[in-house]
């Protein structure tokens, strides 16, 4: 007789059940993170703010200062950096954008075909729709109305000034209520100090080995963000400055508001590249009519990114610890499908804070396997 053949049965760590309740988990949350965008942006923008300056702050604690003056200080040095280099590029910010109508029209001109190209049958067709549509029009305007028949004409409305002003000083003071809220939440953070951080191991249990994985996710996750953004700052300024002086070399007009484009947008992985040099080589287009400088700029706006991608933030960064570039660009696509453009610049933190606390609590080790490289 053949000997009974084993039947090879599921791994009983795998529970379809388990599974589908962290799906259901994983949909309720980002509904909750979407409809509280309100909430989670603020905040997490001013905890971002805090990781960044508390290094500074520490520094002028250990020098007698009093920890809330120097908090108060340090936002208050930020909030007037930013404030003067706003007002000094706002001239040429504000000319770069009346002149984007003007843009659009030299743009569809360009793109228009010429004489000397031939023109295909359904350009034809198009043309020859578009004459007919122009003469029914016409038509309609000249012919009387029929007697007991009453014309009706729509007007077109007005635009009301004071309503446009209205919203956008709405639109302005919403702005500067969402920038104090974040820069309070970053202020009470900085004052806290590490008030939270012992309330955090207080609660986690009683036993040593809890508290201990409490301290060293947090110190992990303190220490990689800070690297993140003082490397991203660092790196951001770079290629700002450096976009800034070769547009400036090749006689771009408004290189310095183009350099400070580039050194935002150099914050979001992937995506910031590519629409800066799309941005830039539109822009050279539009200025010197010729799609050979287009893409001499949109190309060296890609090289000083790829340089700065693939030599620079690698040796800032070193290899300890890093994830896998796909995770990061499907993370930065689901945040900013949920919370926009915040959701870019938020997406690569989030992601490295959800690695660190994976990579100490056992049971999620295979997703901090699956999200490094």
């Amino acid at each position: 007789m053949e000997p009974e053949r084993e039947i090879a049965s599921p791994p009983q760590d795998f529970n379809l059940r388990s599974v589908l309740l962290a799906c259901l988990v994983l949909l309720v949350c980002a509904y909750a993170m979407h409809w509280a965008s309100a909430v989670f942006i603020p905040l997490l923008l001013g905890l971002m703010l805090s990781y960044a300056l508390t290094p500074v702050v520490d520094r002028l604690q250990r020098w007698r200062l009093p920890r809330v003056l120097g908090a108060a200080g340090v936002l208050s040095a930020v909030v007037i950096g930013f404030g003067s280099m706003a007002y000094t590029l706002s001239d040429d910010a504000a000319t770069l954008v009346e002149s984007l109508p003007e843009a659009g029209q030299k743009l569809s001109q360009a793109l228009r075909p010429t004489r000397s190209t031939p023109v295909s049958t359904i350009d034809k067709v198009q043309e020859a729709a578009t004459n007919l549509e122009q003469a029914a029009k016409a038509s309609t305007a000249i012919a009387p109305p029929a007697r007991g028949v009453t014309r009706v004409q729509i007007e077109q409305p007005r635009v009301n000034i004071k309503e446009y002003l209205w919203s956008r000083t709405v639109g302005l003071a919403s702005l500067i209520g969402q920038a104090a809220v974040v820069f309070f939440i970053a202020f009470f953070l900085l004052t806290a100090g590490d008030s939270f951080r012992r309330k955090m191991v207080k609660i986690m249990g009683p036993t040593f080995a809890k508290k201990r994985v409490t301290v060293e996710v947090m110190d992990e996750i303190s220490a990689q963000i800070q690297r993140y953004l003082v490397i991203q700052v660092s790196t951001s300024v770079l290629v700002g400055l450096a976009t800034w002086g070769v547009l400036w070399w090749l006689g771009l007009e408004r290189a310095a508001v183009w350099g400070l484009v580039a050194a935002v947008l150099n914050l979001v992985p992937y995506l910031g590249a590519i629409v800066t040099a799309g941005a830039l080589a539109l822009a050279a287009f539009l200025q010197f009519g010729s799609f050979g400088m287009a893409a001499l700029i949109g190309g060296v706006s890609m090289l000083i990114n790829t340089i700065e991608g693939n030599l620079i933030t690698p040796w800032l960064a070193g290899r300890a610890g890093s994830i896998n570039p796909l995770v990061i660009f499907v993370g930065v696509l689901a945040f900013g499908w949920l919370w926009g453009i915040w959701g870019l610049l938020l997406g690569t933190p989030l992601i490295m804070v959800a690695k660190s606390i994976c990579d100490h609590v056992d049971d999620l080790k295979p997703v901090a396997e699956l999200l490094g490289e």
